[in-house]
């Protein structure tokens, strides 16, 4: 398909319809007038760009606003209905997908067990059927899909490598398996990276210049967002901490192949592991209860353990978050954010746990570093992942080095090139 821009020349005049359009879908500007101002672009070349997108189906105009001393200016909406796309959260047990409205909005999501081991094509085959049935439930062009993963990806080949606990998922095709069931442009990033996107685009970190977001799962992992951008490093897998080393002389051996990783000690399958070890010996009375059982312990039973005041139970999670304080620590003294947020299965299991990561990161970072330092919780409940899977394909599709290419066309369906 060919690719154009409405008989326009790259340069400018594309920048300046790049300007328009992100003015108005951020909500930063509502009227021509205030276009202007924000964009710094004149008049006419505003009316210009303005009517190209009112024609692209991007914009609409609505009523009138207040005037300012003469006629009073039309109103301008970014159409988020014109199109939609899907996203996809995995997790090692887990995985999450939803149809989500071109402004970032969830309108149908779901979520359901999973076991990553499966391998990529049972996984894949099994995120397409979900995808088909919530189209079925939102009918909806599709304009592209972000997928979130568990472990390093090369972003620009949308593949994972050697993903620790991810068996066959090694540079597996992930983006051209989706391709082949849905035709359009697919991306795929590290699962922390989604989070922190969507914190940072729609959640607790909107506004915020410099954030970490740390994912406490089954693993655990980082997404960094600098200066107000992702950042992702030379190959893609900055922030993958859950593979530092937390306690040299260790012996305990990792999913990686290492060991005294950080994710080996302190991640949920650590907390498994140790809560069925109290179990089984007895010095948990309440998870001697759940090993007794026959029945596997879950994190849900060291939750259970927790509120009921299991001191052993009680030290098992305390020693996983000041381990995961200690990292963060590092990262505050390396990095220097504004704001950590703190998500995953293990972050909800108590408000102790929160409480201690921010005792250890204060003793051990530098005052400077945590003088303004806020670190929080990610809500329970909220879809970071899902909605930084959407902005990503959003953002993308609407970049300045994209949208010259399918405007023309006025819907990028079908154009799985536009990833190239």
């Amino acid at each position: 398909m060919q690719d154009g821009f409405n008989g326009l020349a790259a340069g400018d005049q594309l920048d300046g319809t790049v300007s328009v359009l992100d003015a108005v879908r951020s909500g930063m500007a509502r009227t021509k007038p205030e276009i202007c101002r924000l964009t710094g672009l004149g008049r006419n070349a505003v009316t210009q760009r303005v009517n190209q997108l009112v024609a692209s189906g991007l914009l609409e105009e609505q009523g009138f606003a207040p005037s300012n001393g003469g006629r009073n200016p039309r109103t301008l909406r970014f159409r988020g209905d014109a199109g939609q796309v899907l996203v996809a959260q995995l997790g090692a047990r887990h995985l999450s997908v939803g149809c989500v409205d071109l402004q970032g909005k969830i309108t149908v999501q779901q979520s359901e067990a999973c076991d990553l081991a499966d391998g990529p094509k049972v996984v894949l085959d099994r995120v397409c059927e979900l995808f088909e049935q919530l189209l079925s439930q939102h009918p909806r062009e599709v304009w592209g899909i972000g997928v979130g993963v568990p472990g390093p990806v090369d972003f620009s080949s949308a593949r994972t490598i050697v993903p620790p606990g991810m068996p066959g998922w090694d540079r597996y095709d992930v983006r051209g398996h989706l391709v082949e069931r849905f035709g359009c442009a697919v991306w795929v990033d590290n699962d922390a990276n989604l989070m922190v996107i969507g914190e940072a685009r729609d959640g607790l970190a909107r506004g915020e210049s410099d954030v970490v977001y740390i994912k406490v799962g089954t693993g655990i992992g980082a997404g960094l967002i600098s200066n107000g951008r992702i950042h992702r490093g030379a190959q893609g897998c900055a922030g993958d901490i859950g593979h530092i080393r937390a306690v040299s002389g260790s012996t305990v051996r990792c999913r990686c192949g290492q060991v005294g990783c950080l994710e080996a000690l302190a991640g949920g399958g650590a907390l498994i592991r140790q809560g069925k070890a109290a179990g089984e010996d007895g010095s948990s009375t309440f998870l001697e209860a759940v090993v007794g059982s026959g029945r596997p312990v879950t994190l849900a039973d060291i939750e259970d353990a927790l509120a009921h005041g299991d001191p052993v139970v009680r030290d098992l999670v305390t020693a996983s978050a000041q381990l995961v304080g200690d990292t963060v620590a590092r990262i505050v003294n390396i990095f220097n954010p504004g704001l950590i947020l703190i998500g995953g299965s293990v972050a909800h299991i108590s408000d102790i746990y929160l409480a201690t990561i921010r005792q250890t990161v204060l003793a051990h970072a530098l005052p400077l570093a945590t003088r303004d330092l806020r670190i929080t919780r990610s809500p329970l409940g909220s879809h970071p992942g899902l909605t930084g899977g959407a902005f990503l394909v959003i953002d993308e599709l609407f970049s300045r080095e994209r949208l010259g290419r399918w405007i023309d066309q006025r819907t990028p369906v079908d154009r799985p090139d536009l990833v190239s």
